[in-house]
């Protein structure tokens, strides 16, 4: 069985990488760039205090860090979820590095977490910490003239637990600690709040455009494909929603109580207003409900991992009969597993690209708050598939080239190009900075 942290399998990567590096003269990177590869540059710990609705006060570890601002400012979302943990958060900081490098976005890579359970507390309670979390956003450094983040420092986004409300506590908590008002401190807002239509959708829609492609490739009918969708958060159903509307068949859908069923296909609208109405898909009529183990084992032609990490594992990987897996989500297939269904020849789409839709769409909205010329829904939409169907043209084609799996395509293309700014930036190389 695997052990390994989720953090300690980003870095097995990355030295996978290297390796692949190491053996190519053109690519061999020095152990000065490698270090600040591996090696997170700011880490934010604090505890949150907060009065909850009892009287009594509750504490809360909060993280943030970033990775790297080598090719711009720190980007990635902030999660509220009970198993978040500092490694955790290094991990996620380190892979929207090579997100933002994969896409070519003028972003590095960060990521922020609070450890707690959303769905217990009420939504003065959400506020409360959102308030707190963000007042040690907004603070000074120490020893520094500048703070945690800010429009050209680190821009924060949602995640798992959060959303575009939560964005707005940050904007407001901002504006008031800093005196300043400026809307591209952070991303994914209410469109009242220099918000861009198109960013809650587009992780989601991101995943689903690359499972159409995949599809293509394989020669596979898009009208009629069988596809089965582990999560119906934002990202799981958005791909759903996408995939619905394009004629893509839903037999299979899931959250966190369950999973349901229907070989003729679910239609997902209803089943998504059954889960709003009830809190959870299972028991809507006819379908029937089927653990998330099962799920993830049906017979299909896309499996979208639209949840969390570490879901397909060692254990169940022999069990997967998909022919597509698409990892709208982090981490959702550990490398043993990963193996295991290369070898059964399941193509794998792997999560540095299939989820770079909402950083995609996140570039956007910065952008326009910077002064840029607003964005329509269609203008994003269509730059969004443009960005995407791109990408994985290149990443495809590079690993056809060298005879290696999407992932460590996608992987090799975007540390290269991580790892090729480093070297044009010299201040923090030993021995240059004073």
């Amino acid at each position: 069985m695997e052990k390994k942290s989720f953090y300690q399998m980003v870095l097995d990567d990355l030295d996978e990488i290297i390796k692949e590096f190491e053996s190519d003269p053109e690519l061999k990177l020095g152990p000065e760039i490698i270090a600040r590869l591996k090696s997170p540059r700011c880490v934010y710990p604090w505890t949150l205090s907060v009065k909850m609705d009892s009287g009594s006060i509750k504490r809360f570890p909060a993280f943030r860090v970033v990775h790297s601002k080598t090719r711009g400012a720190g980007k990635g979302g902030i999660r509220f979820a009970p198993d978040v943990t500092l490694d955790e958060v290094k991990a996620l900081a380190t892979l929207m590095t090579w997100k933002t490098a994969l896409f070519d976005l003028e972003f590095g890579g960060a990521k922020g977490g609070v450890a707690c359970d959303p769905k217990k507390l009420s939504k003065a309670e959400r506020e409360k910490l959102s308030i707190e979390y963000a007042k040690k956003l907004s603070k000074k450094v120490r020893g520094s003239s500048h703070r945690v983040i800010g429009p050209h420092i680190d821009v924060p986004a949602p995640d798992v637990g959060t959303n575009e409300e939560t964005m707005a506590t940050i904007y407001d908590v901002y504006k008031e600690e800093t005196g300043e008002a400026l809307y591209a401190v952070v991303t994914g807002k209410p469109l009242k709040l220099g918000g861009i239509p198109g960013r809650k959708e587009a992780t989601g829609r991101g995943a689903a455009i690359l499972g159409e492609e995949v599809l293509k490739y394989l020669n596979i009918e898009s009208e009629g494909a069988a596809c089965v969708v582990q999560g119906a958060g934002n990202v799981g159903s958005e791909a759903a929603k996408y995939w619905y509307s394009r004629g893509i068949k839903i037999m299979g859908f899931s959250d966190s109580n369950g999973g349901i069923f229907n070989p003729r296909g679910i239609n997902v609208l209803e089943a998504l207003k059954h889960k709003e109405k009830t809190g959870a898909l299972k028991d809507f009529e006819g379908c029937e409900n089927i653990t998330n183990q099962e799920l993830l084992e049906l017979e299909c032609d896309i499996l979208g991992l639209m949840a969390k990490e570490n879901v397909i594992i060692e254990e169940n990987a022999p069990r997967i009969k998909a022919k597509i897996i698409d990892c709208g989500a982090n981490g959702p297939i550990t490398p043993v597993a990963e193996k295991i269904l290369l070898d059964k020849n399941i193509f794998i789409l792997p999560d540095t690209l299939a989820s770079g839709g909402g950083v995609v769409v996140s570039w956007c909205e910065w952008s326009q708050n910077l002064g840029g010329e607003k964005w329509e829904l269609e203008d994003v939409n269509q730059r969004l598939e443009k960005i995407m169907r791109e990408t994985f043209k290149k990443v495809l084609e590079f690993s056809q080239r060298r005879n290696i799996s999407m992932k460590k395509a996608a992987l090799m293309l975007a540390i290269k190009r991580e790892a090729d700014a480093k070297k044009l930036c010299p201040y923090k190389r030993k021995g240059v900075k004073k």
